[in-house]
């Protein structure tokens, strides 16, 4: 795999990682097999996205030289930016549903955390 791409998509694994920023290196899951299962896909084992060597971002199943997201023809990053986005809102949603004090009011909460996180995006 190359390295230092901003970011990483590993097919059987079905995940998504993100490579930069603060949330660098969270990755996530993504259960869904209509979007992993495009037969434009059937043939690519990962992506690195972003990489200093551009003919390296898409890697291969069988013998197929690696090449760059664009000559693949997988459509556009955002694709999966935005799968990783909404896992990330998400979680972000969660930990702040599940961080509680005893006795504390919403307002109070709001005053602690800020506002519920109603959205999210990585650009």
């Amino acid at each position: 795999m190359a390295t230092n791409a901003t970011w990483t998509i590993v097919f059987d694994d079905k995940k998504i990682v993100k490579k930069t920023g603060v949330e660098a290196g969270t990755y996530y899951k993504i259960s869904d097999d209509s979007f992993w299962n495009q037969a434009k896909f059937s043939n690519i084992w990962a992506i690195q996205y972003g990489t200093s060597v551009e003919t390296d971002e898409v890697e291969y199943r069988d013998n197929t030289p690696h090449s760059s997201f664009a000559s693949a023809n997988l459509g556009s990053i955002n694709d999966f930016i935005n799968k990783w986005d909404s896992a990330h809102l998400s979680q972000l949603q969660s930990n702040w549903d599940n961080d509680n004090v005893q006795g504390e009011s919403e307002e109070d909460k709001i005053t602690r955390l800020g506002q519920r996180p109603t959205s999210y995006s990585s650009n």
